[in-house]
């Protein structure tokens, strides 16, 4: 992986505690718009990271290929990863 993995990974460690946050939230039976809200935070910034995986796949992965074929099945990959985000 290419993207900075400090900051990946300081990422994905902040979204694990705010979804332990959220089931915890889900335990105690809080109100449905505080846990949406914090839902929607944690959906916000697991789309973070992967905008940044995916950049640096771009960035990094697409334009280190070394032929033009290796370059297209690299391309390929990342819209077949967009039509699925996208969806």
């Amino acid at each position: 992986m290419m993207a900075d993995p400090k900051q990946v990974l300081r990422l994905l460690k902040t979204a694990r505690g705010q979804i332990d946050g959220i089931i915890k939230m889900v335990e105690e039976n809080r109100y449905c718009m505080d846990i949406s809200q914090q839902l929607m935070a944690t959906t916000a910034l697991l789309t973070t990271v992967n905008r940044q995986v995916l950049t640096a796949h771009l960035k990094h992965c697409v334009s280190a290929a070394e032929t033009q074929e290796q370059r297209d099945e690299k391309i390929d990959e990342l819209v077949a990863m967009l039509q699925k985000i996208l969806k």
